[in-house]
């Protein structure tokens, strides 16, 4: 498993990029060991967090997606060496160590020099001058994500709001002033909506699903989700999960209603952030994932199956608005590999009634 770094040569490889077979340079600098395998731990948004390489004998190293780590190159025609020099076994000794009658003066003591010592980061306050060290590149600052908006050509196939958001809201209200959920969340908006409070924006988006899926109200409906819809993608996940939920509830009645080019401005706006990761290895990790999702979507089978064994109406209804919400977001990228168009738009359809009934 282990093997003596001298007279090695290495490269440098970011974590993400590491493979079975590749000998890695261990953290103390002096042994390698064979990667066996590879796996790779997302954090809580998706994005690489952690690659975990399973070493060949037993063994498991942590190594930050980002980090530079030093791999021996993949050559097995290294020279033997040369008569009157060190080899491998005899790393302990130097070629201008001391003569052999005073082996025993210099025991334990260290030769002039070892040759480079080969470390994951070496300063370059530290580089020997005598020798040649490898050239350590430091891996590339994160590059917080930018602000995705709406341009000016996309905002222009969306209707301006009539007033304040706050007037929006009351016009909902006062056109259904004997539905309850409702009128709970509009007394709530009602105080002030801002836009940076993600219980404001869960709000928005739950009015506007309420309009539409339990008052059939497309009009008002579609009036609310505006107010999240032009919104830009922020970097805040949480934010932005009341955000995509409305942007596909538009897409979904903009495409009823017979309006294509709305609906793909709304479905535009939906899949920004998934192009905005600037890293290549993280922004094909993040598309295998994503598309994992799409074709592998929770629909809450197991539990809208055991409201139905208890007699749980109200447990069975709120799965499947939660089911609802899953297929109007594939339905707004278009399907998926399992699940395409026409078999997404068949089980909203199918939804919208149980739900309605």
């Amino acid at each position: 498993m282990t093997h003596p770094t001298a007279s090695l040569n290495y490269s440098e490889r970011q974590a993400g990029s590491l493979r079975t077979g590749d000998l890695l340079l261990l953290p103390d600098a002096t042994r390698t060991a064979e990667i066996q395998r590879v796996d790779v731990d997302d954090d809580d948004f998706g994005s690489p967090a952690l690659i975990r390489a399973t070493l060949t004998g037993g063994g498991v190293l942590r190594i930050a997606a980002g980090s530079v780590v030093l791999v021996q190159d993949h050559s097995d025609d290294s020279p033997d060496p040369a008569p009157g020099q060190a080899s491998e076994a005899d790393a302990g000794s130097s070629p201008d160590g001391p003569a052999a009658g005073h082996a025993g003066d210099a025991a334990g003591a260290p030769g002039p020099d070892n040759g480079p010592e080969l470390q994951l980061v070496r300063p370059a306050a530290a580089a020997d001058s005598a020798a040649a060290p490898a050239v350590v590149v430091p891996p590339a600052p994160v590059v917080p994500p930018a602000v995705s908006g709406p341009s000016e050509a996309d905002l222009a196939l969306i209707p301006a709001a009539e007033g304040t958001p706050e007037s929006v809201v009351e016009a909902a209200a006062g056109a259904h002033p004997d539905a309850q959920g409702v009128q709970l969340l509009c007394d709530r908006l009602a105080k002030g909506i801002n836009t940076k409070s993600g219980s404001c924006l869960k709000d928005l988006s739950d009015l506007a699903h309420e309009l539409f899926v339990v008052l059939q109200d497309a009009d008002n409906a579609l009036a609310v989700a505006d107010l999240l819809n032009v919104l830009p993608f922020d970097g805040n996940r949480g934010r932005w999960a009341s955000v995509q939920s409305s942007l596909a509830l538009a897409s979904y009645i903009c495409r009823q209603r017979g309006e294509a080019d709305r609906a793909a401005v709304y479905e535009k706006f939906l899949r920004a952030p998934d192009s905005m990761e600037t890293d290549p290895f993280k922004a094909r990790i993040n598309a295998k994932v994503r598309q994992r999702s799409l074709n592998e979507p929770n629909l809450y089978d197991k539990e809208i199956f055991r409201a139905i064994d208890n007699s749980n109406a109200d447990a069975e209804r709120e799965w499947r608005l939660l089911r609802l919400e899953a297929l109007l977001f594939l339905r707004a990228h278009g399907g998926s590999q399992t699940i395409d168009g026409p078999e997404l738009e068949r089980r909203i359809g199918n939804e919208l009634e149980s739900v309605r009934g």
